[in-house]
């Protein structure tokens, strides 16, 4: 059933995308990251029953008794909101996603932003601030990714372009026009938790190489938050290809998506990176408005299901 055929209010919260920063972000290094419309939406509505997560087109049925991650992520969540002081929700939690699963961008925090505000409606019987949705949303996602950066449901509660850095939050970056973002799905899926500890794992090896590394990156991030309030996108291009070439070093890139990259670069795009995790997920691309449909053709000759958004 859809969540709109309840006409209750769906709590909504955005997707993210990260233009330059993963992983490096894990070690103190800024990342630059920006909310996007499209996400996630939840509706709860209200009855007897024990609290039942549908997400539509994905699962229907789970409990926090479920042996799966969104079962514990709900488990997680609502004992967030206990030690919130808020009462037990009871019901169906009926959810939808815009963007793919697993691919990078930030799906199952907005999955998570949105459910706990949801939630909060009738466990608390208020909304959420922006600083209990992140809590509720750390809750969730450590049960999905382990050691999270909290980038990513940061993003999803707060919307807009911003500087990320782990356990300083999150500071916005004043747009001087807007951008809009080309996505490629490589059609491949590695877990976020398993990309970080390959790169933890990386780095208790080679720690030297590991830290000069995450510190170009945070270089950078720097410099590109210069170039987005400057609206100097061929410049935030050349910077996406450099840290595409940094996070391959730390062998998170794949070869289809080295592939897709090279293929936006060949058509016209200022730059192509991963974003996310890596090992597969979402490439993205800055192109110029007349290379734009160029990229997105391409892709989808490549055998890529391809999408864009707008950033502002």
């Amino acid at each position: 059933m859809s969540i709109e055929a309840h006409g209750s209010r769906a709590e909504h919260a955005c997707g993210k995308v990260i233009l330059l920063g993963e992983h490096s972000v894990v070690y103190g290094q800024p990342a630059l990251a920006a909310g996007l419309a499209r996400g996630a939406e939840a509706t709860l509505t209200n009855d007897d029953r024990e609290l039942v997560l549908d997400v539509e087109g994905l699962v229907t049925g789970v409990t926090v008794s479920a042996d799966n991650d969104l079962g514990r992520a709900l488990g997680s969540m609502l004992g967030a909101l206990a030690a919130m002081g808020g009462a037990t929700p009871r019901g169906i939690l009926q959810a939808k996603l815009h963007l793919p699963a697993g691919g990078g961008v930030g799906s199952s925090a907005a999955l998570g932003v949105a459910c706990a505000r949801a939630l909060a409606r009738s466990s608390l019987g208020r909304a959420l601030t922006i600083d209990e949705s992140i809590e509720l949303g750390t809750a969730w996602e450590r049960v999905f990714h382990g050691n999270p950066s909290g980038l990513d449901h940061t993003a999803a509660a707060y919307g807009g372009v911003g500087l990320f850095v782990r356990g300083q939050g999150w500071t916005r970056v004043a747009m001087k026009r807007p951008l809009r973002v080309l996505f490629a799905d490589t059609g491949e899926r590695t877990p976020t938790k398993e990309t970080v500890g390959n790169v933890a794992r990386l780095r208790e090896r080679r720690p030297e190489m590991v830290e000069k590394t995450c510190d170009a990156i945070g270089i950078l991030v720097r410099n590109a938050a210069l170039a987005v309030q400057d609206g100097d996108f061929r410049a935030l291009g050349q910077l996406m290809d450099l840290n595409q070439n940094l996070l391959s070093g730390l062998m998170v890139s794949t070869e289809r998506t080295e592939l897709l990259c090279r293929g936006a670069r060949e058509r016209g795009a200022y730059g192509a990176k991963l974003t996310g995790g890596g090992g597969g997920g979402c490439v993205i691309a800055i192109a110029p408005d007349e290379a734009q449909a160029a990229v997105l053709d391409g892709w989808r000759a490549d055998g890529a299901r391809v999408f864009d958004a707008m950033i502002e």
